[in-house]
């Protein structure tokens, strides 16, 4: 590995402990929020904001001409991914303690561990891969297959969106680390936000009024399709900053996948479980249960010994001397 492609490793590293932090506090005040407001109101704020702001950015890396894509399909179908993603989230956020749902939702770098395999072509040894079988097994757990449905507070389908929101965030990152090559990191933000912005909108002609959450009593559901209303003084900055926010999020993490290898960086993204154990319980009063915990340890344990991996064969490749053709 050259010193260049190390120092982009590093900031690429950067870039993704910047995003995640960020993304814990968005999570944090969108669970806040969903108690009162739909989420496609929520995610039409928030992204209505945030473009303004990635905009701006986009001047500094170039100026609009920065805009134009070759792959405008590409750039669709990636933004359409990060929706899904995050609105399968919210929704099981709405619902889940704040730990539970960032626990099952780290599936997401096992998966980018074993989908850029196939879509990047980057070389995962046999050690690593048992690595992400013990992550699985730790959302396995999480899971509790083996508990009634009565035992565990919420609908079972409930617990499979966060891992649904992590198989298309996984994609969703890959796609990045194809089209940044192409492409800025502000322009992929701008995309992205337009995304939420066109969804939401649709979101709201077709269920904006709260017709069809009359009757139910899904949280989930409720959350998804309330109508929208005119946000309380106070709420007001919660809005602004998460619109704030979700740029900081959609700029750091298109960077931090444009400028690092997918199973290098990935790891690095497991500083949301910590962060949201500790707000979920300073903010809301919960902690995991032993399953929730046991899960963490064992997603923990393997991306940090996916990192450690992935580090030691940086090293024996720059120690590594070069050879003639007869080496």
């Amino acid at each position: 590995m050259t010193q260049p492609r190390q120092n982009l490793a590093g900031m690429g590293i950067l870039f993704v402990l910047i995003g995640v932090f960020c993304i814990s506090i968005n999570d944090l005040l969108i669970k806040q929020l969903s108690g009162g407001y739909p989420l496609h109101q929520i995610v039409f704020a928030r992204s209505g904001l945030g473009i303004l702001v990635s905009l701006v950015i986009v001047q500094f890396e170039g100026g609009w001409g920065i805009l134009r894509t070759r792959h405008p399909w590409l750039h669709m179908t990636r933004g359409l991914l990060i929706v899904v993603a995050n609105m399968t989230f919210f929704l099981a956020l709405a619902v889940l303690p704040l730990a539970d749902a960032t626990a099952l939702f780290f599936a997401a770098p096992l998966f980018i561990t074993l989908l850029s395999i196939p879509i990047l072509g980057e070389r995962v040894g046999p050690l690593r891969l048992t690595a992400v079988a013990v992550g699985f097994a730790g959302v396995v757990i999480m899971q509790r297959p083996w508990a009634d449905s009565s035992a565990l507070d919420v609908n079972r389908l409930v617990l499979l969106l966060p891992v649904l929101s992590a198989l298309t965030y996984a994609l969703n990152q890959l796609m990045t680390r194809k089209l940044g090559v192409e492409s800025k990191a502000s322009a992929m933000a701008v995309y992205i936000q337009a995304t939420f912005i066109v969804v939401s909108l649709a979101f709201y002609v077709v269920a904006g009024d709260g017709r069809f959450a009359e009757g139910t009593t899904n949280g989930s559901v409720i959350f998804l399709l309330r109508a929208w209303v005119w946000p309380d003084d106070a709420d007001m900055w919660v809005f602004l900053g998460l619109g704030l926010n979700s740029a900081v999020i959609g700029y750091c993490l298109s960077q931090a996948y444009r400028l690092a290898d997918a199973a290098t960086i990935a790891p690095f993204e497991y500083i949301g479980l910590p962060l949201a154990v500790i707000w979920g319980f300073v903010v809301f009063g919960d902690l995991p249960v032993v399953e929730v915990w046991i899960g963490i340890t064992l997603i923990l344990g393997a991306g940090l010994f996916v990192f450690l991996r992935e580090q030691q064969k940086a090293r024996d490749m720059h120690r590594r001397p070069i050879r003639g053709r007869n080496g």
